[in-house]
């Protein structure tokens, strides 16, 4: 059986916007820095909720935030 893993494009849009920090990020969806260091390094899953609202913070959908992706081995 495959395992999938959330792959999220957290860097490149925080870069889009301005080079958005992490901590302007977190601010904006009421979590701490470390919360979305963790999310952007896939070591953390977000709740549905904080993956929408992370999403509304760049005016994207869930799906040009995140993506659910089948894990290559290394």
């Amino acid at each position: 059986m495959s395992k999938y893993v959330i792959h999220n494009s957290l860097r490149d849009l925080r870069f889009h916007a301005d080079e958005m920090t992490q901590q302007e990020l977190a601010k904006k969806a009421g979590v701490t820095r470390q919360t979305i260091a963790a999310i952007e390094k896939a070591k953390y899953s977000p709740s549905l909720e904080l993956a929408f609202k992370i999403a509304q913070v760049f005016d994207k959908s869930l799906c040009d935030v995140f993506s659910y992706v089948e894990k290559r081995d290394s």
